[in-house]
Formats: structure tokens, sequence, C-alpha cells
């Protein structure tokens, strides 16, 4: 009897193992001609993000009003650099690249005051208080940033080379 009862035992626990290692859950691969499942909903900002991308563009409409701040330092550097017999040429270039582009995105970087006074979405402290105006707030402004950029058509990112290779080229004492 005890052996009947040890075998039996036995085989249940055997049983049972196997019964554990068998997956019970399947996974397939989609097919080469099943089609794809369509795209997250694009376009669902909630408050708090608006609020996030509304302050971010805040800070980068204060940063280009600075510019002429940030090419009279340069020009500054630029003038003092050639007076110690530096070659200046480079970066006086795209200096002036530079200044002819900030020129020109100038009446864009004006027609955002007018958004930026009325705030329509958001209230004095960047809350949003309308959600559908605030996203076709941010929207604009984004449009704006867009032709801007585009204005500038990489001189900043040009002068800031010239500025990396005059300083790779005249390293400080």
């Amino acid at each position: 009897m005890k052996t009947l009862l040890k075998k039996t035992v036995l085989f249940a626990l055997v049983a049972v193992l196997g019964l554990a290692s068998m997956p019970f859950i399947t996974a397939s691969a989609a097919g080469e001609y099943d089609p794809t499942p369509p795209p997250a909903v694009r376009g669902k900002f909630s408050n708090d993000r608006l609020e996030r991308v509304w302050a971010r563009q805040l800070r980068i409409y204060e940063r280009m009003g600075r510019t002429d701040e940030f090419v009279a330092k340069a020009q500054k550097l630029i003038d003092r650099a050639k007076a110690n017999g530096k070659d200046v040429l480079a970066v006086q270039a795209a200096l002036d690249a530079f200044k002819t582009a900030t020129r020109n995105s100038r009446p864009i970087y004006e027609s955002l005051k007018g958004i930026l006074n009325s705030h329509p979405g958001f209230d004095s402290n960047g809350k949003v208080t309308d959600p559908e105006k605030a996203k076709e707030t941010v929207m604009i402004m984004h449009e704006k940033l867009k032709e801007i950029r585009a204005a500038m058509n990489g001189t900043g990112k040009a002068l800031r080379e010239a500025i990396k290779s005059f300083r790779k080229a005249n390293p400080r004492t």
C-alpha cells in the first residue's frame, strides 16, 4: 500500500509540474497582410501640458528679445580680439549674417506681441482658462516661432560654430 501511495503522489507531482510548465496564454504576431492598428489620437493636450508648452514658448520669446544685447556683446568681443591681432573674419561674417537675419525676422517677432498681450485661453499667470483657445494660441505661437526659425536660416548655429572654431584656434592663456 505504501508503494502505491508513493507512486500516486509522485505521478501527481509530475503531472502538476508538467502543467505548470505549459503556457496558458498564447501570443501571435500580425501577419504580413494584416492591417496596422490606427495611431494614437494626436492633438489631445491636457491643461498641464498646455501650460508647460506656453511657458516654454514665453521663455523662447524672451530669449529672442535679447538678441540685440547678444550682438553688441559679441561685436565688442570681436573688436577686442581684432585689436589683439587675431583673425576674426569668419566670426565677423557669421555675426553679420546673424544680424541681417535678425533684422529680417524682426517683423514676425513683433507680430507675436499681440498674441502675448491678449494670451487667449490663458490667465496672467499662464494657467489655462479655456482649453480650446489655449490650444489655438499655442499652435499660432508655434507657427510664428517656426517662421522666425526659417527666417533665421541657421545663422545662429553658424555663428555658434564660428565662435567655437575661433576659440579652438585661439585658446585662452
